[in-house]
């Protein structure tokens, strides 16, 4: 759908921007986003590669197991099929703790590998587990202490004050992530 929409929107803003005598205008502003894009992705590839590598070096030590220790009792809570000695558990958790760090670039492929642990051991392979919906749901609707990503976005747009948004950034986590469970379980039950 949106590949008929977007050429659509170009589409009419060419047209508009040729009948109002604005061509001009929109050749600058296609310039000085791209140019504006290309400058964001550098500031973030600097911010990724760090945390990515503290994720790398987390995962071979005892953090994670800490981590895991803590994450414990809500896991057998949100994920009961899942058993801790399995592989799956312990990239949900990866996931999980790379969420929590704000840290989407690295917990992609993290949830990328735990999808594909869990479906080796779904039954049916055409249908969804329970445990898939509730990581795709906890995934979406991750909670996030540290917004590494937003943070730097605004840092390098020039905000005053880029951790302005940390607070109000934990409680519509948090609350994303406690409706999306309640709803999750409650859908379970009915489906």
């Amino acid at each position: 759908m949106l590949n008929i929409l977007w050429p659509i929107f170009l589409i009419i803003s060419f047209i508009y921007a040729i009948f109002n005598g604005r061509v001009a205008q929109v050749n600058n502003s296609i310039f000085e986003s791209t140019k504006s894009a290309v400058e964001l992705c550098l500031s973030l590839i600097g911010t990724v590669c760090l945390w990515n590598g503290i994720m790398q070096i987390a995962s071979k030590t005892r953090v994670v197991g800490h981590i895991e220790k803590i994450l414990n009792p809500i896991m057998k809570k949100i994920f009961p099929e899942i058993k801790r000695e399995d592989k799956a558990y312990k990239e949900i958790t990866m996931n999980i703790i790379a969420n929590i760090m704000g840290l989407g670039n690295a917990a992609t492929p993290l949830g990328l590998k735990a999808m594909k642990s869990m479906q080796k051991k779904n039954d049916d392979k055409n249908r969804l587990s329970n445990s898939m919906c509730m990581f795709i749901v906890l995934n979406t609707a991750s909670i996030q202490l540290i917004p590494t990503t937003v943070i730097a976005i605004r840092n390098s747009l020039g905000s005053n004050n880029p951790t302005a948004m940390i607070i109000p950034v934990w409680i519509a986590t948090v609350c994303a992530a406690i409706s999306a469970i309640v709803s999750a379980k409650l859908l379970m039950k009915k489906f």
